[in-house]
């Protein structure tokens, strides 16, 4: 059974015709026509949509086998505009969570520099924390739906793309991991001086006056580790899928979301 009937027999089997399948392709119907003719084949990006589609692997759909390979290696096709778009989506997202973060950490200087005086640090504690929940909540419309899938499946990429996406990564991880490290840095310092405090190794209220730099640092720290971290966990989840989706946290979730799933 050559190329062209093993479409065939798949798009039939599935009740799509062949406008439907051109367009989850985003190619013609005479396209699909003259492959399930014959008369040529698709490119590699398309090939591995078909098999994405019907759930076939690529040797069942280029050699001459009668029944599809029971090894097939599943997941979900992204093409690189779907990948781009992703990563783009992605930074938008981190940066409204980053901030969000970040005004509501802000929200806690007022009431050490205007404590005497609840009336005085009340207001900007609340247009502070209000800013910070908006653009808190606001992360969950960043997201697009058809992002939400290469989240919680295995993913199958280009190799051209992955080795790409690959060379980003590895150059990105050295550059944001120094970055994360400051970000991580300023947050300890942060709240090194009330822990002092807290343990007793410095006189209760000396370095009280401090607070509100220490608060600063904080809310800086988070923004900067929160913000890199997202983003190099998009790239990761992209080119490393294999190591991303075998880590406890990935099937954790994929557990949690069928059982949910299924009440």
């Amino acid at each position: 059974m050559i190329f062209g009937e093993k479409l065939f027999k798949l798009r039939k089997e599935n009740g799509l015709s062949q406008e439907a399948l051109a367009e989850k392709l985003n190619t013609t119907r005479q396209a699909i026509s003259k492959w399930e003719n014959g008369q040529g084949y698709p490119e590699t990006e398309r090939l591995l949509m078909i098999g994405n589609i019907f759930g076939v692997s690529m040797d069942y759909l280029l050699k001459d086998s009668v029944e599809p390979s029971n090894d097939i290696k599943s997941g979900y096709y992204v093409s690189k505009e779907m990948g781009e778009g992703f990563l783009l989506s992605v930074r938008k997202s981190a940066k409204y969570l980053s901030m969000g973060l970040f005004f509501v950490t802000l929200a806690f200087i007022p009431y050490f520099i205007f404590k005497q005086d609840p009336s005085t640090y009340l207001i900007p504690t609340i247009i502070l924390a209000t800013i910070g929940i908006g653009l808190l909540a606001s992360t969950s419309f960043c997201e697009e739906d058809k992002y939400k899938v290469l989240k919680q499946e295995p993913l199958l990429l280009d190799e051209k793309y992955l080795q790409e996406l690959n060379t980003r990564y590895e150059r990105m991880k050295k550059k944001y991991a120094i970055i994360m490290i400051a970000g991580f840095g300023l947050f300890a310092l942060g709240f090194l001086p009330i822990g002092l405090e807290r343990k007793k190794i410095i006189s209760a209220g000396f370095l009280t006056p401090y607070y509100p730099i220490c608060i600063g640092l904080i809310a800086v720290g988070i923004y900067i580790y929160t913000h890199m971290s997202n983003i190099l966990d998009a790239y990761k989840r992209l080119a490393k899928n294999e190591v991303y989706t075998n880590q406890f946290v990935f099937k954790f979730r994929k557990i949690v979301r069928k059982k949910f799933d299924d009440f």
